[in-house]
């Protein structure tokens, strides 16, 4: 029998539920997590347009302003704009966690999913999975930091090298436990090649929990990237980020303890907004 007439879809419970993750974001906690999500997107993709100043622009005689008047979150010890400053921040923060976190799921989903078909190669990549997991993530930031500097392509690396094990795990863990599955084996007994089962339901059937687990590796790389930018390892001045402008309200709160409020409160709702819409997919993947 040529595998192309092969027809197992229906045993899948993939087939007909293609949607399903979509319609869990529509309402509930999704749609709060997108609505959340949604407004600091927007705030930083409009920061030219709604700032009302330049990040770096010094204002002469606006040392240390409390928030209020034209300086809604206050300035800075050199006289900045928070508010513009905490915008344009956004935008760092959006790049490196929405370009990094999905270049770690990508590779290290490919680990995972090569680790399933070669026994030497799996246990090649198990121990170079426990050795990255050895390195608590500051440890490791400031490892590369000592050897590039600190920078956005320091976090981009810790950040990628930080989610290469966990997705790479989340992948091969799916794929043993897919391929035990009834309708992977009704396949095979009709004929099914090993290629084609993979393609239609084993690939299918782990996109999932890899779903689930990317937007909360999101929220972990906001936390990274503040981290880093508070210790000094990650964006450096004068280039604005919501962990560097943290810090640098934490030196000025003797003068007001609101200066540290806005980017904090952005960190928190691009975090909030993130875990809502995994416990969302989440959700839906335990009601399946």
């Amino acid at each position: 029998m040529s595998t192309t007439t092969v027809t197992t879809e229906p045993l899948s419970p993939v087939g007909a539920d293609r949607a399903g993750a979509w319609s869990a974001l529509r309402r509930g906690r999704g749609l709060a997590g997108l609505i959340l999500v949604g407004i600091v997107v927007l705030a930083g993709v409009l920061a030219p347009w709604l700032s009302p100043f330049a990040p770096d622009q010094q204002i002469p005689g606006a040392t240390l302003q409390p928030p209020g008047g034209e300086h809604l979150l206050g300035t800075d010890s050199v006289g900045r704009d928070v508010l513009s400053r905490t915008l344009y921040g956004i935008r760092i923060d959006l790049l490196v966690v929405f370009l990094a976190v999905p270049v770690g799921a990508a590779l290290g989903s490919l680990l995972g999913l090569a680790a399933t078909r070669y026994d030497r190669l799996d246990t090649l990549v198990q121990r170079a999975f426990d050795l990255i997991l050895a390195f608590p993530t500051i440890v490791l930031a400031i490892a590369l930091a000592m050897v590039i500097g600190p920078g956005v392509w320091t976090i981009a690396t810790v950040i990628v090298l930080a989610e290469i094990p966990v997705f790479g795990r989340l992948m091969r863990t799916s794929v043993l436990t897919v391929r035990q599955a009834p309708y992977v084996e009704a396949a095979r007994s009709v004929g099914a090649d090993e290629g084609w089962i993979m393609r239609r339901h084993i690939l299918p059937n782990c996109l999932e929990p890899l779903t689930v687990q990317l937007a909360l590796a999101m929220s972990v790389g906001v936390f990274i990237e503040g981290a880093m930018s508070f210790l000094g390892l990650g964006i450096t001045p004068p280039t604005p980020s919501l962990g560097s402008l943290i810090k640098e309200g934490t030196q000025n709160a003797y003068h007001s303890p609101l200066f540290v409020v806005g980017p904090l409160v952005v960190v928190v709702v691009l975090v909030l907004g993130l875990l809502l819409i995994s416990q969302a997919l989440a959700a839906r993947s335990r009601r399946r």
